[in-house]
């Protein structure tokens, strides 16, 4: 909706043409710097398909607006911990292959998407604005991106007023069908892991690892992550020294040897790299600074440009090395979205790629494609999937809270990819319902702890070692059953999974538990009240077993459950099985 009367934009700018398309009880403004060609289907009820077609390359943007009736939340693949409704007045935002998705759900009461959008291209950059429009009450939507004679914009709108979780479901699979096949997630991607950065920090070597990798074995994890410090010596936390990817011969002085060590005691091992940095105290630096798009002086370290291929073969090359030379079963890729930068500058004649996107795309697409690769939130985007086997919440040490919402949402639209919560610390005094809690904030996504495992009270251990079991048990219906959360209003209050028989719910608050007809359900208690309301729609009998933080069994019997509600007892981090 290019400069409507009466409506405020500040930050739009005029296209020059424009045509209104009516679909589905909506009126598309669709605006461009070319002629425009607009087709609509209709794929599934409720659900639009709308193709602008531009006669020459150029930007195109289609604008639209509904009754902002009953909504609840505006969801979005970078709302971080904001879910309120924004104004429509602010600036647009921006989705591309190194940071964020072009999607986005108005929530309804109910858990209703009353509007869910999303943009077929993934890797170019894409602009969109939503929000209130304060002048009529209704919620504006506009979406923008150069577009190709042959391709245009392709938008996915879902009118349906199914539970927003299902919509969103939906464009994740509508992007697999436009983008193609991805890499196979193999199973030790979905299992426990243990990751060095909470525990080690910087100060990071290989005994250290050593002495973690047998604790990290027998409690449940099969993988283990090295993140910053083992290429160096300094432990300044900043990325100075990042870039030559070497292994500090002071910490990791025969680093095949220790890599073969941990591998046996049965874990994959994973290695960290900032993928964009070069530091000003490495021997790149010199090679690769007339090669860069910005220099962030806070981190010591400029950000390489991937639109030459002899800094892309460069790159590649020394991230090849810890899966080909040292046994590395794969890569931790981190700061993808600094490539995102503002305004780069223009490519030099030794460029092969106009945009820094296509020279990220470029680069990942040269690195082993047989191995373990995480990415991290914010870049979320289904361009990546081709790359990558796993995705990990952005960091929140010590927030389970957060830990939850990230990693809900990236669940939500992750398609294929295994959703890693981001690293779970604790205080060393810290209760073991207070650990149990933390593992329930992330039941949904794969854990990795980052603790001293050999430091652990017996307590403790015992949390770990159930609670984990729990996730290796069950891990097919948690990470790949139908993917139910609510509340995104109020930060996924209760969040549920289900396959076959097999139910499985997290209560944060407390708020009642729908109990199924038939079947095992399973109720991990995330908060400290103790008194769990059950709402029960059809009457029966049930086994009803409770376990404690540890997993000790508390209770074992047998309940009538008569249509209404029934109280029962779970502890804080404690875990329900009613089988019907």
């Amino acid at each position: 909706m290019s400069a409507a009367p009466g409506i405020w934009q500040p930050h739009d700018r005029g296209l020059r043409r424009t045509t209104e398309v009516a679909a589905g009880g909506l009126m598309f403004e669709c605006s461009g710097e070319a002629e425009l060609a607009c087709t609509v289907t209709e794929p599934a009820p409720g659900v639009l398909e709308l193709r602008v077609v531009p006669d020459r390359t150029a930007s195109v943007r289609v604008g639209w607006r509904v009754p902002c009736v009953g909504a609840t939340a505006f969801w979005a693949a970078d709302g971080g911990e904001h879910r309120g409704l924004p104004p429509f007045w602010r600036r647009p935002r921006t989705a591309a292959l190194e940071k964020n998705a072009p999607v986005g759900c108005l929530v309804g009461a109910g858990d209703v998407a009353l509007c869910t959008y999303a943009a077929g291209e993934v890797v170019r950059p894409v602009l969109t604005r939503t929000g209130v429009v304060e002048e009529t009450g209704d919620f504006g939507f506009w979406i923008e991106h150069e577009a190709e004679p042959d391709a245009g914009l392709l938008l996915r709108l879902d009118l349906s007023g199914r539970h927003f979780a299902r919509t969103l479901a939906d464009v994740a699979a509508w992007w697999g069908s436009l983008h193609g096949p991805h890499r196979e997630v193999p199973e030790v991607a979905r299992m426990p892991a243990y990751s060095t950065w909470y525990a080690m920090q910087q100060h990071v070597d290989a005994a250290g690892v050593e002495r973690q990798a047998g604790p990290a074995a027998e409690l449940g994890c099969e993988a283990i992550i090295v993140d910053d410090g083992w290429h160096s010596d300094d432990r300044g936390r900043g990325y100075g020294f990042v870039g030559d990817w070497e292994p500090s011969p002071t910490s990791f002085p025969d680093i095949s040897r220790h890599v073969a060590k941990v591998r046996g005691e049965g874990l994959a091992y994973l290695l960290w790299y900032a993928l964009p940095f070069v530091g000003r105290h490495t021997a790149m630096w010199e090679r690769l600074r007339p090669y860069t798009l910005a220099y962030k002086e806070h981190m010591n370290a400029a950000i390489v440009d991937p639109r030459y291929p002899h800094v892309r073969d460069l790159l590649a090359g020394r991230l090849s090395r810890a899966v080909e030379e040292w046994g590395m079963d794969g890569l931790k890729i981190d700061f993808i979205d600094q490539f995102a930068v503002e305004d780069p500058p223009a490519p030099g004649p030794g460029a092969d790629c106009a945009t820094v996107n296509e020279g990220v795309r470029r680069l990942l697409a040269q690195l082993p494609r047989d191995c373990l690769v995480e990415l991290r939130q914010p870049y979320t985007s289904p361009g990546l999937w081709p790359h990558a086997t796993m995705i990990r919440a952005s960091d929140c040490p010590l927030s389970p809270a957060h830990n939850r919402q990230r990693t809900v949402d990236l669940r939500l639209i992750a398609g294929p990819l295994a959703v890693h919560a981001d690293m779970l610390m604790w205080h060393p005094d810290e209760s073991p319902q207070r650990v149990a809690t933390q593992l329930i904030s992330v039941l949904f996504a794969v854990p990795q702890i980052s603790v001293d495992l050999t430091a652990q009270t017996p307590a403790q251990a015992e949390v770990l070692r159930f609670w984990l079991a729990f996730f290796r048990e069950h891990a097919g219906v948690l990470q790949r059953g139908e993917f139910e959360p609510s509340r995104p209003d109020l930060a996924y209050p209760q969040v549920t999974a289900r396959s076959g028989n097999t139910v499985i719910i997290a209560r944060y608050a407390p708020l009642p538990v729908a109990v199924p007809a038939a079947g095992t359900l399973w109720l991990a208690n995330g908060d400290d009240s103790t008194g769990v309301l059950l709402r029960v729609r059809e009457p029966g009998t049930a086994r009803v077993t409770v376990h404690d933080c540890r997993g000790r069994i508390l209770g074992e019997e047998p309940v009538r459950l008569d249509p209404g509600v029934v109280e029962v007892t779970v502890p804080e981090g404690g875990l329900l099985r009613l089988e019907r």
